[in-house]
């Protein structure tokens, strides 16, 4: 059933995308001495700012993924599971033969044709110049292919400055010597770089075809390499076409699993061990990262700051309490999240008169509409003024001299 709604919500996505926000256009090629038809999806929001930058997508087989993709870009988008992206999709079935001309290698060195590499430099220098000088681009770039198109895109992986951070392989058909240059790039990426690379295949496949694509997996299971993320699917009972929208979705929540709010995932395997101020550090840098790589100046995410809590308050008897609230009150000047932090940490610290000052402040910002909140949140300044005037007990060590002043 959810399989079915996806596909509903995909397909409506389409008819939109198709009738409202897709360039149809021509760019001039001096590799190919000809014009190729490309199609180029550009989000709404782009003419409301005039600063923000796109990761960008360049499709192969257009006239096939890049509705699909465009699609799923803008689902994701919209659920805050990954950035809008700008997508441009590449035709490549002006004639019957145009796309093995333009993606076809060598059987005996694997390496692309005379013809084939003028359309790899026509995407590495013509395609890629041609959207950075109309549009703005962030650093995060992705290529999709499909089959002969999937084979192709890994020319890019294998140079010695890949000119895409993220690789969707959809049922490649590697050329012979290909899936051992692609682990010896894996195996020497820089580990101050970060490259993405999505696999899938499946029993709809020829036996040759699986059996390479698992000959590749074997390989790249075994890369040790931080810079090198790699995931690998397996679509068994469908076929070939069907697993073109089952691998992209996929393939969607792996690239920007960095962009999507703190998983349980996330937080088990990278941040439930960490200090309070490691934690803190994470949940900033990871943002630092999306701004950096996706062009989307996103905000903290109430949700990660809530991820996080536990440890804050758990650690080190709370003292980096006054850094997380104050962190918050920067990020949500609106919220009394962060004074309420703040007012625990000068509170847990005896310090009453600076405890109050940041409850008061807090209070002060709840909605009269919201009276429970408001009632539960005054609590903390009547518990605060009992330990003030000696109505309410306080057991622990007597405040320091600041607070005695």
């Amino acid at each position: 059933m959810k399989k079915i709604v996806f596909l509903i919500i995909t397909l409506l996505n389409i008819s939109k995308i198709n009738s409202q926000e897709v360039i149809y256009t021509k760019i001039d090629s001096y590799e190919l001495n000809t014009a190729r038809n490309v199609q180029i999806y550009v989000p709404k929001s782009y003419e409301k700012d005039a600063e923000k930058e796109y990761p960008l997508a360049v499709v192969l087989d257009g006239a096939i993924l890049f509705d699909i993709y465009t699609a799923n870009a803008k689902l994701f988008a919209k659920t805050d599971k990954a950035p809008e992206q700008i997508i441009i999709g590449i035709t490549m079935n002006e004639s019957a033969k145009q796309r093995n001309k333009d993606c076809m290698y060598n059987k005996v060195t694997s390496l692309p044709t005379a013809e084939s590499e003028k359309f790899y430099r026509f995407i590495r220098s013509e395609v890629l110049d041609y959207m950075e000088e109309n549009y703005r681009i962030s650093p995060f770039k992705t290529i999709v292919g499909n089959t002969l198109t999937g084979n192709f895109i890994n020319y890019f992986f294998i140079e010695n400055n890949p000119g895409f951070n993220a690789f969707i392989n959809i049922n490649p058909s590697y050329a012979l010597d290909m899936p051992e240059g692609i682990y010896s790039k894996a195996s020497a990426l820089k580990s101050e770089d970060a490259y993405h690379y999505y696999l899938c295949n499946g029993d709809y496949n020829s036996k040759k075809r699986k059996i390479s694509i698992e000959n590749v997996n074997t390989k790249l299971e075994t890369v040790e390499n931080e810079a090198f993320n790699y995931k690998y699917k397996i679509f068994d009972h469908t076929s070939k076409i069907a697993t073109i929208g089952q691998a992209i979705p996929d393939a969607f929540a792996f690239i920007f699993d960095i962009y999507s709010a703190i998983s349980k995932e996330e937080f088990d395997k990278n941040i439930k061990d960490l200090s309070p101020a490691d934690a803190i550090a994470y949940l900033e840098n990871k943002y630092v990262d999306i701004e950096y790589l996706f062009g989307s100046d996103l905000k903290i995410r109430e949700r990660d700051i809530y991820a996080i809590e536990g440890i804050i308050l758990d650690k080190e008897n709370g003292d980096f309490l006054n850094e997380f609230g104050s962190m918050i009150m920067r990020l949500f000047p609106e919220s009394p999240i962060g004074d309420y932090y703040v007012g625990q940490y000068f509170e847990k610290a005896k310090k009453y008169k600076r405890a109050i000052t940041h409850y008061k402040n807090g209070y002060a910002k709840i909605s009269t509409e919201n009276q429970e909140e408001a009632d539960g949140y005054y609590q903390n300044i009547e518990r605060v003024l009992g330990k003030m005037d000696g109505s309410i007990p306080d057991e622990e060590a007597p405040a320091d001299e600041e607070e005695k002043e």
